[in-house]
């Protein structure tokens, strides 16, 4: 287009000369510079819908494959805090770096551009370029280095972040809203949330301030190359050695050229920026499982001929150096029925953990039917393994998904799930629901309903009984039920069970009764081994603690 406006230019100087000109190669050279324009304007929308296609589909693959690796990952990396800052860098980068294609995206036009104009200034002057590209790299120095910097300062402020968003998410969401008011703990979480972002912004000025302060100083170096190229040419064209029209041409293609040069470089440094973080996302991929099943895979029993066997077992969670189980061994044979009971930290759900292959043993080994739990694939373990969490999962889904999630090809299943919700004392609850089983529980969407800690337990407990898996486990299952609506879960439980091996937790002793056996867990290790009977004739701990509890109901 510059090189059209220089044609037009000396047609028009060569008229006002009185030189002959046909009119009709002026408006050729117009007509040219206008299709140039339009083809501008439609190349401009095109490179508009495809970023916003390219962004949609960016962040939508890499949200996926964050979910994806994330689910591959151990327990334990779940509960370190480290991961859990890596973890949310990596987050961010599916927006995040939507930019940074685009930055990829008008650096290539950019160079297009660049390398257009370059090729008409060195045609005439080919020394000017040289010194727009000396001029600019310093400022291109001095950007990147500071990149590095504000990298550096935003891996260290994730923690803070994370911590931020926490205390907004305590103060703004429904999760803590009751005790929120209650106890007036809204100026707290306040105070807690603004001392974080007041210490993050002031360090974030602080290099922003010195950011601008070095960028202006070499920006003045890389303007004073541009205007200094500039007076040349105002120079040449007022000693009429070049015409006028030239001197449009070059003095337009070198404020284009030092544009685009002050661009590319600019979006090299934030690309150089970007790549930085894409090192979190990087090392978050890297992040493996440690717990790889064994190169040859044994077939899971079916049926389960003999059971599960603990042998020495031994295990610390992370960062805790005192061993919640130590030197742990025991037998549950197949279809029998256990109770584990014992106090609070003594390692109860920590074997159900174990059992599930949500962690591997420190030392010792856990066998089924006599092969160590490695030995099998591990989703055909689970997959073998009907189980609620103390601290189960209230989804915001469907009353219908919810129950579902204990096997969720079922979810198409009305049989299954009504089944399943009758062994639970659900049906009732499920029946009253205006939706039925398609009713979005939970108050995060429109149209939810939110449940008692009861009824979301029950929804719970349907999902353990609708998976027809060889082993059941329930962890704390009625801890929220009333006395009416426990005993009839376990008259359910101990059907539901029949020729299976199952294993519940609970602090009730009343509750316990119907099991097989029952096992107290004191100090990670078995203290006590035997039915109801046995143990309050041995007078041990378990007596003490019926003793206890019974007491209340007298």
């Amino acid at each position: 287009m510059l090189y059209v406006a220089r044609q037009i230019i000396d047609l028009i100087t060569a008229v006002a000369k009185g030189q002959p000109v046909d009119s009709s190669v002026v408006w050729l050279w117009v007509g040219i510079e206008f299709a140039l324009a339009a083809i501008s304007q439609v190349i401009g929308r095109a490179v508009d819908y495809l970023d916003s296609l390219i962004s949609d589909r960016f962040s939508h693959s890499l949200g996926l494959k964050i979910m994806r690796h994330a689910a591959t990952l151990d327990l334990r990396s779940f509960e370190d805090p480290a991961f859990h800052d890596l973890l949310e860098r990596a987050r961010a980068q599916t927006t995040d770096r939507i930019s940074m294609l685009t930055s990829a995206g008008w650096l290539l036009q950019r160079a297009v551009m660049l390398l257009s104009l370059a090729g008409g200034i060195l045609y005439y002057y080919p020394w000017l370029l040289l010194i727009l590209i000396v001029c600019v790299v310093p400022a291109f120095l001095v950007e990147s280095y500071f990149a590095f910097l504000g990298y550096t300062q935003a891996s260290a402020l994730t923690p803070a972040r994370r911590a931020m968003e926490y205390f907004l998410a305590l103060g703004s969401g429904s999760q803590a809203a009751k005790e929120v008011k209650v106890f007036a703990l809204a100026a707290h979480l306040e105070a807690k949330y603004l001392d974080l972002s007041s210490d993050i912004i002031e360090r974030n000025r602080l290099l922003a301030a010195r950011r601008v302060v070095w960028g202006a100083a070499f920006a003045i170096v890389s303007a004073a190359g541009y205007y200094g190229s500039y007076a040349y040419l105002v120079n040449e064209a007022f000693l009429q050695r070049i015409s006028q029209g030239t001197f449009i041409f070059t003095a337009g293609a070198i404020a284009g050229a030092n544009g685009h040069l002050q661009t590319i470089f600019s979006l090299f440094s934030d690309i150089a920026d970007q790549s930085l973080f894409l090192q979190d996302l990087i090392r978050f991929f890297a992040e493996k499982s440690s717990m790889n099943s064994a190169a040859s895979l044994a077939d899971l029993p079916q049926p389960i001929q003999y059971g599960i066997e603990f042998q020495n077992v031994t295990f610390r969670y992370p960062g805790n150096d005192k061993p919640i189980l130590s030197n742990l061994s025991l037998r549950i044979n197949r279809g029998q029925r256990i109770a584990i009971v014992g106090e609070n930290g003594e390692g109860k759900t920590t074997m159900v953990k174990l059992m599930t292959r949500l962690y591997d043993p420190e030392e010792g080994r856990i066998l089924l039917d006599g092969r160590d739990l490695k030995e099998y694939d591990l989703d055909a373990l689970r997959k073998e393994i009907g189980i609620v969490f103390q601290d189960f999962v209230r989804y915001d889904f469907s009353a219908r998904e919810n129950i579902a999630a204990g096997d969720i090809s079922r979810v198409h299943d009305d049989e299954g799930l009504w089944e399943a919700c009758r062994r639970s004392n659900a049906a009732e609850l499920v029946e009253t629901l205006p939706a039925k089983l398609d009713q979005m529980l939970g108050r995060k969407f429109e149209g939810g309903i939110d449940l008692s800690g009861g009824q979301w337990q029950r929804i719970a407990l349907a999902r353990a009984f609708l998976r027809d898996a060889q082993i059941v486990i329930l962890d704390e299952p009625t801890a929220a039920l009333d006395p009416l609506a426990e005993s009839e879960v376990f008259a359910n439980f101990a059907e539901l069970t029949k020729d299976r091996m199952a294993i519940f937790i609970s602090h009730r002793l009343s509750t316990v009764r119907m099991a097989d056996r029952i096992l107290l867990v004191c100090e990670g290790k078995i203290a006590e081994d035997g039915t109801h009977e046995e143990l309050l004739k041995a007078d041990g701990q378990y007596a003490k603690l019926f003793e206890i509890q019974a007491s209340s109901y007298r």
